[in-house]
């Protein structure tokens, strides 16, 4: 009857260990999940503010300082809402260490009086000479071989209830150690969310001057957004055409039609732009270190109602005069001055092109056999912002393709 009630609490202990271990094991996956997103927008505030240090400038337009403040802000959001999300976590891993703490000191209690119970039975029949009696007693060879069994399997079931009642002692003081830290981290993340909120209110009360600064002014605004609009499409036709006389030349080359709207491409080059595309969401990034401050395709103007941008790549701001690398083997197909100062470069990898504008210290030239990593120019310090920006786009032909899409994490 006792083994009977003891194998009964086992089977409970193991179902409900079982459980909470589940459990347990899934919430410390997203844990680590939110606690890589925490940190990784943490890194980006950082890199953020150390950007704005190195890329100084005296006067500095209030459409950029708008630009950083809703970056600031962006950033901010999302980290208050992953630190909740970790807070929020916390608090339902303290209830179930709280529920498994009172579990086990409720099979704790059963598993020491069960032990109590057989503890004042064995004591009551100590004796030696009654265990001797006892089997001495028994009517045949067979029922004192039973008998002797019996002992063994009593004397295994006390140690092994002992051994339970230390396990389970164990597991009370870990989870009581969990309970304290979990308590520790949920405190430190919510003080960090009331520092975050601070800072996030300063610099929403910060916009709104701004934007209420930019609104008296806006059709001057709107103009400068429209130069700066119409500057980058010209750049884009620019970039359109000596990628098409390009495509041309390659297949007057290679004695085809000159007006097809593909690269001709030898048995290498077919390689080359298998092995590029094989790649897709895993090369490099151009520099580095940078942030993207502009993605591909068209976004709203964050400020002024009815702007709508586009961008035919991505802009990644970085140190003053970083090294640009190419991000895959290829060829140096054009190097082009642009209007204000800047050079463009273009790598060719089969019929994929990845292309470099903003560069100033040009470290190659056309016809060059590039390697991955190889660098190929610096990043040159916009006179309008202040800020050192790659403008990096991804082409197949003349097919305008998203980079988040090809590089790995943009």
């Amino acid at each position: 009857m006792q083994k009977g009630k003891f194998a009964f609490i086992f089977i409970v202990i193991c179902f409900l260990t079982l459980l909470m271990s589940q459990a347990a094991l899934g919430q410390s996956a997203k844990q680590r999940q939110l606690e890589q997103r925490r940190e990784a927008l943490k890194k980006e505030m950082q890199q953020l503010q150390r950007l704005r240090e190195t890329n100084k400038k005296k006067e500095v337009s209030i459409l950029t300082q708008v630009e950083d403040l809703d970056t600031k802000i962006r950033l901010r959001s999302d980290l208050i809402k992953v630190t909740n999300s970790q807070a929020n976590l916390l608090t339902r891993e303290i209830n179930e260490n709280l529920e498994k703490m009172e579990n086990l000191r409720k099979e704790l209690a059963i598993l020491k009086e069960d032990y109590s119970d057989m503890i004042r039975k064995s004591y009551k029949s100590k004796s030696g000479q009654s265990k001797i009696m006892f089997l001495l007693s028994s009517e045949s060879f067979k029922q004192a071989y039973k008998r002797t069994q019996y002992m063994k399997q009593y004397a295994n079931y006390r140690k092994k209830q002992g051994l339970q009642i230390k396990e389970r002692t164990t597991l009370i003081q870990e989870t009581n150690k969990k309970l304290v830290k979990q308590k520790d981290d949920k405190e430190a993340l919510i003080a960090e969310n009331r520092i975050a909120r601070r800072e996030l209110d300063k610099e929403k009360e910060r916009q709104d001057e701004l934007v209420k600064e930019i609104r008296k002014k806006s059709s001057s605004y709107i103009a400068q957004i429209k130069t700066k609009q119409q500057e980058a499409d010209r750049i884009d036709r620019q970039i359109d055409k000596l990628i098409a006389d390009a495509i041309a030349a390659s297949n007057k080359k290679a004695g085809k039609s000159a007006s097809s709207k593909t690269f001709a491409m030898t048995p290498a080059e077919v390689a080359l732009a298998k092995e590029f595309s094989g790649n897709k969401g895993r090369l490099i990034w151009p520099v580095v270190r940078g942030r993207v401050t502009r993605r591909f395709g068209k976004s709203a103007h964050p400020t002024l109602p009815g702007i709508t941008l586009t961008n035919s790549g991505v802009d990644i701001e970085t140190d003053p005069d970083a090294a640009v690398r190419a991000v895959f083997a290829g060829e140096v197909t054009q190097i082009q001055d642009m209007q204000g100062g800047t050079i463009t470069v273009f790598i060719r990898h089969g019929d994929y092109l990845t292309v470099y504008t903003n560069l100033k210290s040009i470290k190659v030239k056309q016809g060059d056999k590039i390697s991955f990593k190889q660098e190929i120019g610096q990043v040159t310090r916009n006179a309008f912002s202040g800020k050192s920006i790659l403008k990096f786009s991804v082409r197949k032909n003349t097919s305008k393709l998203n980079p988040a899409d090809w590089v790995l994490n943009m």
